[in-house]
């Protein structure tokens, strides 16, 4: 977590008790585990919004590039030979 071991975990919540006392610790703590868990929620929802952009933009460049494909081979498929038949 946070590249933060065992012992500097422990110092900082020992220099916390100390700071806070005892009695504003555990209001604290439960108030920026709350702020934490809206963060996580918010950049999860972040993420999502983003990846559902890029999914979208994806699928409307290949359905771009499956209609300029489409075009050129139908071009592609029309002669001189094939177009002096049919006048």
């Amino acid at each position: 977590m946070f590249g933060i071991g065992s012992t500097e975990l422990l110092l900082i919540l020992v220099v916390a008790l100390i700071v806070l006392g005892p009695k504003n610790l555990p209001k604290i703590a439960n108030t920026l585990g709350k702020a934490m868990g809206q963060f996580q929620r918010a950049s999860r929802d972040f993420q999502r919004s983003i990846n559902t952009e890029i999914a979208f933009e994806e699928k409307q460049e290949k359905k771009k590039a499956n209609q300029k494909q489409a075009e050129e081979t139908a071009e592609a498929g029309k002669t001189p030979e094939k177009e002096q038949t049919k006048a």
